[in-house]
């Protein structure tokens, strides 16, 4: 089966610590996609197993419909 775990494989205290590298505002968790959405850089950065990769070039462009 495709079960969710029971806890995250993150600590959810550090992703509140993280900022976005580009505009060093705060980031919302995109549970769904697994990635941490800075809104006023239009970027997302994804959470490879619980480890956020906070690099410009593995972020993916927000799109207006996102």
């Amino acid at each position: 089966m495709n079960e969710k775990p029971a806890t995250p494989a993150y600590d959810r205290h550090m992703l509140e610590a993280l900022v976005c590298p580009v505009t060093h505002t705060t980031l919302a968790f995109d549970a769904d996609r697994q990635e941490l959405v800075s809104h006023a850089a239009g970027l997302a950065f994804p959470i490879r197993a619980g480890i956020p990769i906070m690099l410009v070039d593995e972020a993916r462009q927000l799109k207006a419909d996102d």
